[in-house]
């Protein structure tokens, strides 16, 4: 379940003192009050990420926990992290805020997510070539001194953390994996 919100400019923009903020900037913003938040309620912050879409500005979160997250785990969050982010968040734009599981294509934003989903496929995209390319798809073979270690095509490809602009699991079914046997 993806919950919205739309917030309105403060007052204060209307006397020139409200902060301006870097999507960068923001997405740490709203970590250091998400975080806490998923924490309290036993859930996982997987990823926070800020688009610019048709609809105006976006800040996404995805959340999950063992077992999988429920529309109202999407919910409690979704209606606690809005009104931390009302008193605490001083934007001069309205954001639309959606609170979501993962999914089959999870972002991986930590370094530990590439030691836990050793052995998955990963889509990597990277600010700089590597060996002549920005985009990789390959096993994750794990975190090791910074870098991202991938097996694609038959080739291990080391990937510094820090040149890593996007990184999700590709086609993942979840960690307690059913599997359908006729």
């Amino acid at each position: 379940m993806k919950e919205r919100k739309i917030v309105k400019t403060r007052d204060e923009s209307i006397a020139g003192n409200v902060l301006q903020v870097t999507p960068e900037e923001l997405i740490i913003k709203v970590k250091e009050f998400a975080e806490p938040l998923c924490a309290s309620e036993g859930l996982e912050l997987v990823f926070v990420e800020c688009h610019r879409e048709s609809i105006g500005r976006i800040i996404r979160l995805y959340i999950d926990k063992p077992g999988g997250v429920t529309m109202n785990d999407c919910t409690q969050i979704s209606r606690q992290l809005i009104d931390i982010l009302d008193v605490n968040l001083n934007t001069n734009w309205s954001y639309n805020l959606e609170v979501s599981s993962p999914g089959n294509d999870r972002p991986l934003g930590k370094p530990e997510d590439f030691d836990r989903f050793k052995g998955n496929i990963a889509r990597i995209r990277t600010s700089l070539p590597i060996k002549g390319q920005k985009n990789f798809k390959g096993v994750i073979l794990g975190f090791f001194d910074g870098f991202v270690k991938l097996n694609a095509n038959d080739e291990t490809v080391a990937i510094p953390y820090k040149e890593i602009t996007k990184a999700r699991l590709f086609d993942y079914n979840g960690e307690n994996r059913c599997l359908y046997q006729k």
